[in-house]
C-alpha cells in the first residue's frame, strides 16, 4: 500500500501503475502515473519514413540547404557556436554533457536532448514550448542564454553570401528569411532517422536479436514493472509532463503559467537512450543504472516547494530487476548514420 499522501493519486490510478512509474521514467526521465491512450500501443517499431508539413517538404535540397545551416556557426552572434555545438553527430547529437553551454560557454541549466528521430515528437523542448520543428528552430539561435543572435541580422549576413542565397532561391524562390532557415533546419532534422534497433528486430520476428536478460528486461518493461504505461508506442514515450521530484527546474509552468505545472518536464523518448548521457532535465544522473537504481529507491516524499510527486518509488521490488532492465534499455539502439559536416558557403 502506498503512502497515505498519495491515496487519492492511487484511487485514480490503481495497483501497479504508481509502482510502474518508478521504474517507467528509470529509463530516462519521463516517468508518471497516468494510463497510456488507447491509440498508443505499447510495442511498436519506429516507422522508416517522418511525415512532413505540406509547406515545407522534406526534399534532398532542402535537406541538404538544412544541414549546412546547421553547421554553420554564423547562426550565433560571435559566430562561433553552430546547432551541431551543442547537437553533435558524434554524441548522438547531443553533447554528452550534464548541462549544455551557451553564449560565451556559459553553462546552462538544462541538458541537451538528443535528436534522433526527432520528427516524430508532437513537442519540443523539456517543456514543450514549441509545437513543430519549425517554431523550435528559431528558438536556441533568438535566445539570448544560447547563440544570442538577431534574425535581423542573421538574414543580412546569410544574405551577403552568395552561396546562400542561390539555394534559398531554388528551394524557396526568396532570398534568404527566418522562414526559410527555420524550414530547412526543420527538413534537416526530419532527416535523422536511425536503423533499427535489436527491440525492433525482436518485433520484426527474429526473436535471437534479445539476449535472454534483455528479453527479462522486456517482461518487466512491459509487464509487472508497468513501464510501457508511460514509455509506449514508437518512440516509447508519451509525450506528457509530469513532476518527478528530481530537479528544481521549473518546467512546464514556463509555458502554461498554471501552478499545477510547476516542475513538470517532458517524457524522453528511449530511442538509443543508452548513448545520450547522462540523464534527467539537468543531467543529473550519470548512467543508466543510476536512472533506474534512483527511481526503485531514491524518490522523494514531495517535490519542490512540497507539491505532491506523479510517482512512488519501486520500493517493494527486488533491486536484481535493474540489471536486466537496463539491458533491455541498452537493446533500444539502432544504427545511427554518419553525419559528417558539409562544405559551408
Amino acid at each position: 500500500m502506498p503512502p497515505s499522501r498519495n491515496r487519492s493519486r492511487v484511487t485514480r490510478c490503481p495497483g501497479r501503475l504508481v509502482r510502474a512509474a518508478g521504474l517507467l521514467l528509470a529509463a530516462v526521465c519521463g516517468l508518471q502515473a497516468a494510463e497510456p491512450t488507447a491509440s498508443a500501443p505499447p510495442m511498436a517499431p519506429l516507422p522508416r519514413t517522418v511525415p512532413a508539413p505540406r509547406d515545407n517538404p522534406t526534399t534532398p535540397e532542402n535537406v541538404a540547404l538544412g544541414k549546412q545551416l546547421f553547421f554553420d556557426p554564423r547562426l550565433s552572434s560571435d559566430n562561433r557556436m553552430s546547432c551541431a555545438t551543442c547537437h553533435r553527430p558524434d554524441r548522438s547529437f547531443g553533447d554528452g554533457l550534464a548541462q549544455a553551454r551557451g553564449d560565451g560557454g556559459k553553462t546552462l541549466k538544462r541538458n541537451t536532448p538528443s535528436l534522433w528521430n526527432v520528427g516524430f515528437y508532437a513537442t519540443f523542448h523539456w517543456d514543450g514550448r514549441a509545437a513543430s520543428l519549425e517554431e523550435q528552430a528559431l528558438l536556441p539561435i533568438q535566445a539570448a542564454d544560447e547563440m544570442n543572435q538577431n534574425l535581423e541580422e542573421l538574414e543580412k549576413e546569410l544574405n551577403a553570401v552568395p552561396g546562400y542565397v542561390k539555394q534559398f532561391q531554388t528551394v524557396f524562390q526568396t532570398r534568404v528569411t527566418r522562414s526559410g532557415i527555420a524550414r530547412s533546419l526543420a527538413a534537416f532534422q526530419r532527416s535523422l532517422l536511425t536503423g533499427p534497433s535489436p527491440y525492433d528486430s525482436y518485433l520484426a520476428g527474429r526473436k535471437d536479436a534479445l539476449s535472454d536478460e534483455a528479453r527479462r528486461g522486456m517482461e518487466l518493461f512491459f509487464g509487472s514493472a508497468g513501464c510501457s504505461r508511460c514509455h509506449h508506442g514508437p518512440l516509447l514515450s508519451d509525450e506528457k509532463f509530469y513532476r518527478l521530484g528530481a530537479t528544481t527546474d521549473l518546467g512546464r509552468v514556463q509555458v502554461t503559467a498554471r501552478k499545477q505545472d510547476r516542475y513538470k518536464v517532458r517524457t524522453p523518448p528511449l530511442r538509443n537512450v543508452a548513448r545520450t548521457g547522462p540523464y534527467m532535465v539537468d543531467g543529473s544522473l550519470r548512467t543508466l543504472r543510476d536512472v533506474v537504481t534512483f527511481y526503485y529507491r531514491g524518490v522523494p516524499r514531495s517535490g519542490p516547494d512540497g507539491l505532491p510527486l506523479d510517482i512512488e518509488p519501486l520500493s517493494g521490488n527486488s533491486l536484481s530487476e535493474i540489471g536486466p532492465l537496463v539491458a533491455f534499455l541498452e537493446a533500444l539502439s539502432g544504427e545511427e548514420p554518419r553525419i559528417t559536416p558539409p562544405k559551408l558557403p
